[in-house]
C-alpha cells in the first residue's frame, strides 16, 4: 500500500499541474460517472493529502473529491489530453495534462462535513506543518499495544505504513513488541521527528531510504538494494539477511496480519 509520502507527492504534483485551471472530468470506467460530471468544466483550486487520503477542491464546489488508493491504486498524471484509455480508468482529469487514477480503494465526493469527519478519524500527519505529535503520544502511552502495531494504526498516525514503521523503530532501537506505555515521551519525540525527516525525504526523492551515510552501499562496499519496492533499508523486507549494523539475521513476524521486520539485537529496548 502506498505510504504517506506517496500521497503528497501526487498533492504537490495536482497542484504544479492543474491549480488554477478549467479541467475536463470524467470517469471512462464509469463508476464515478456522476460525480465526475459534478466537476466537470470547473477550476481546480487545491490537493492535499492527510495521511494516505487524497482531498481534491474545485472552484464553486462545496464537495471535494476523495481518494484513497489502498493497495493497488495509482494516480499517474501524463503530459497531453485525448489519451487512449487504457485498463480501468475510475476517474480521469484533463487540461494539458492527463491524470488517469485507476485501481483506487476509494474515489467518492464528500461534502465539508463529510471531509471534516474524515480527517477527524485520523492520527497526525508527519509531513503536515500543523500536526500535533502529542495528539498520537496521549494514545501511546495509555495503550498496552505493541508500539509496531499502534503506528499502523491511522487513527494514531497518519500516513506510516509497513516500510516506515519497521525503520523508524529499527532506527531508534526501539523492540517492536514493547508495549505503547513503556515508550517514554523523550523516544517518542525522537521517532517522530525521525519520522518528518524521513518522509520528506521520500517526498523529494519518491522513494524510501532509511540508512545513514556509513551503511549505504558504497560506504560497506556491499551491493545495492534490489527489491521492488527500491530504497536502501536496513530491516524491511531483509528476513534472514545479515543486519547492516551488528551481523545477526534480521527477523520476521506477522503482527495485526502484516509482516514485521527487526533486529532482535539492535531493537533491545524497551
Amino acid at each position: 500500500m502506498p505510504e504517506g509520502h506517496t500521497l503528497h507527492r501526487l498533492a504537490d504534483e495536482l497542484r504544479t499541474t492543474y491549480v488554477g485551471r478549467a479541467v475536463t472530468s470524467s470517469s471512462p470506467q464509469g463508476r464515478f460517472a456522476a460525480e465526475a460530471a459534478r466537476i466537470d468544466g470547473h477550476v481546480l483550486d487545491g490537493a492535499e493529502a492527510w495521511g494516505k487520503h487524497l482531498f481534491v477542491s474545485f472552484a464553486d464546489v462545496p464537495e471535494q473529491a476523495h481518494v484513497h488508493l489502498g493497495l493497488y491504486g495509482t494516480f499517474v498524471i501524463s503530459p497531453g489530453v485525448d489519451r487512449p484509455v487504457v485498463g480501468q480508468v475510475r476517474w480521469r482529469l484533463e487540461a494539458g495534462s492527463t491524470a488517469d487514477l485507476r485501481g483506487a480503494n476509494t474515489c467518492e465526493l464528500l461534502t465539508p462535513p463529510e471531509v471534516d469527519a474524515r480527517i477527524a478519524r485520523l492520527g497526525p500527519d508527519p509531513l503536515r506543518a500543523d500536526a500535533d505529535p502529542d495528539r498520537a503520544w496521549h494514545r501511546i502511552h495509555r495503550s498496552t499495544t505493541p508500539i509496531a502495531a499502534l503506528l499502523m494504526d491511522q487513527a494514531v498516525l497518519g500516513g506510516v505504513g509497513n516500510v516506515y514503521r519497521a525503520e523508524v523503530l529499527f532506527r531508534n532501537e526501539v523492540a517492536p513488541m514493547t508495549a505503547g506505555r513503556r515508550v517514554t515521551h523523550k523516544r517518542w519525540n525522537a521517532m517522530w521527528a525521525d519520522l518528518v525527516d524521513l518522509m520528506r525525504d521520500g517526498v523529494r526523492t519518491g522513494r524510501i531510504d532509511t540508512v545513514r551515510p556509513e551503511h549505504e552501499p558504497e560506504a560497506m562496499g556491499r551491493p545495492p538494494r534490489a527489491d521492488d519496492h527500491g530504497g536502501e533499508v536496513y530491516v524491511y523486507r531483509r528476513e534472514g539477511q545479515a543486519c547492516l549494523v551488528c551481523g545477526m539475521p534480521v527477523r520476521r513476524r506477522v503482527l495485526a496480519g502484516r509482516n514485521l521486520f527487526w533486529c532482535p539485537t539492535c531493537q533491545h529496548r524497551g
